[in-house]
């Protein structure tokens, strides 16, 4: 698909939108998946095919089917959702590249620790109402202080997998 983007300010639609992930478990045997409910959003194109803009999750709506789990995974040991509500991805550039492929060249929050996060997304559909992005890509949750690990039972990454619907946002 080849698409032009349009300029301008755009708003993630959470009702279009999902932000999930998976991680292996209990020696790899067993993989947990969850979805955040709470992902809010805004970017800007500008006239030269720049983009930047802001991912939102809400940190405490961490979702895996499993209450005791899922209040586990807000707590302290994990995304300490009471002392850092909001998970967020800031993109300071994307580049389309050839095709429907878009780099994004971004600073991923979790638990107040920012680091560099490159991610490569793929431009789903775009016109003049709306544009749609899906990626997926790993988290090496030790470099965020995530670092419970009981029995050694977590090893590896954590896959992060996103479908972002964008509308035209108000000036």
């Amino acid at each position: 698909m080849t698409a032009t983007v349009e300029t301008g300010l755009w708003q993630l639609d959470p009702t279009a939108s999902a932000v999930a992930v998976r991680h292996k478990s209990v020696w790899g045997l067993v993989t947990v998946k969850g979805t955040f409910t709470g992902v809010s959003g805004r970017g800007e194109v500008a006239a030269d095919g720049t983009a930047a803009g802001t991912l939102v999750i809400d940190a405490a709506s961490l979702d895996t089917k499993n209450k005791k789990r899922d209040d586990h995974l807000r707590s302290a040991d994990f995304l300490d959702a009471a002392n850092h509500p909001e998970i967020t991805f800031a993109v300071r550039g994307a580049e389309r590249g050839a095709g429907d492929s878009v780099r994004v060249d971004g600073q991923l929050t979790v638990r107040g620790i920012s680091r560099p996060q490159q991610v490569t997304a793929k431009l789903v559909s775009a016109d003049t109402e709306g544009l749609t992005l899906e990626t997926e890509f790993q988290v090496i949750r030790e470099e965020f202080g995530i670092t419970f690990n009981q029995m050694r039972m977590m090893g590896g990454p954590t896959t992060v997998t996103a479908t972002l619907r964008f509308t035209r946002a108000a000036a």
